[in-house]
């Protein structure tokens, strides 16, 4: 039967993945850097230590194994293409978590380069391209606990996807048939604002919380000392600002794969209430 390894195993699309697929039987094998910090996965859940930045770790686990899902932990394109040749010498095909483009002409970005390796490494390949994630919103907890949001672009719209939909569309591909050469551009099912966003986390959680509009300015500031990349942070700023003109498409991806139709921001939200509390 078909082994998977599955990167990023122990993240928020990875984990729910490892469980799916053990729960229905496929042979799994899960990448960790640190097993004792890995956390505990489903029993029949194989794990490999390896670290996708160091490729020479990584060459164990691919022993026996005919799909890969990938999850890129960086934003160095260059330092994917030895992992990219590793799996091509051991594997068969390859499952991307990418991310969705808007059309534009800006630089390309680190994802476009990956994709553009997988394409030219003789690899059978699927990109899936999610828009925002859900779980992004997680960065505005300790807010959510004091009331009030303080953040940029409050009227920002987009169709944050759950990251369980994310899992099960990876599940549906890595286990069929018929999605060699395809490229998924997915989403949730509506668009809310940023401010919606945080109302409807309210909702979950059961208290009133506010959004107050911050400057673009300040914002810039508070981001370039948490996470320290310039260029990083004008990116996000830029595309956090675009999707007040041009809001986050809206795709039926996941419910013409799955059967189903992709759940909403308040399912997501009541998921993780207790993240907010």
């Amino acid at each position: 039967m078909n082994r998977i390894l599955v990167t990023g195993a122990t993240g928020n699309v990875g984990r729910h993945l490892v469980t799916t697929l053990a729960e229905g039987g496929v042979p799994v094998r899960a990448l960790v850097r640190d097993p004792g910090r890995a956390g505990p996965l489903p029993e029949g859940v194989e794990v490999a230590t390896g670290d996708l930045t160091v490729p020479g770790t990584v060459a164990p686990a691919l022993a026996d194994v005919e799909t890969v899902f990938l999850l890129w932990p960086g934003f160095e394109a260059g330092a994917a293409q030895p992992v990219i040749d590793l799996i091509a010498e051991h594997a068969r095909r390859v499952v991307y978590l990418s991310a969705h483009v808007p059309d534009s002409d800006e630089p390309v970005t680190f994802h476009q380069e990956i994709e553009r390796s997988i394409r030219h490494s003789g690899l059978n390949w699927t990109f899936l391209r999610p828009g925002g994630f859900a779980a992004n919103t997680l960065g505005w907890a300790e807010q959510i606990k004091q009331g009030v949001v303080r953040w940029p672009y409050g009227q920002a719209a987009r169709a944050l996807i759950h990251e369980k939909d994310i899992a099960d569309v990876a599940v549906h591909v890595l286990t069929s048939a018929g999605h060699g050469g395809a490229a998924y551009q997915l989403s949730g099912p509506e668009r809310l604002t940023q401010a919606e966003q945080v109302a409807v986390i309210g909702e979950a959680v059961g208290r009133a919380v506010r959004w107050e509009e911050q400057s673009p300015r300040e914002a810039r500031e508070q981001l370039l000392a948490a996470w320290g990349d310039a260029a990083f942070v004008d990116t996000a700023l830029a595309a956090w600002g675009a999707f007040v003109d041009a809001p986050e498409e809206v795709t039926d991806t996941v419910e013409k794969l799955l059967g189903r139709p992709a759940l909403t921001f308040r399912a997501w939200a009541r998921d993780h209430a207790a993240d907010f509390r």
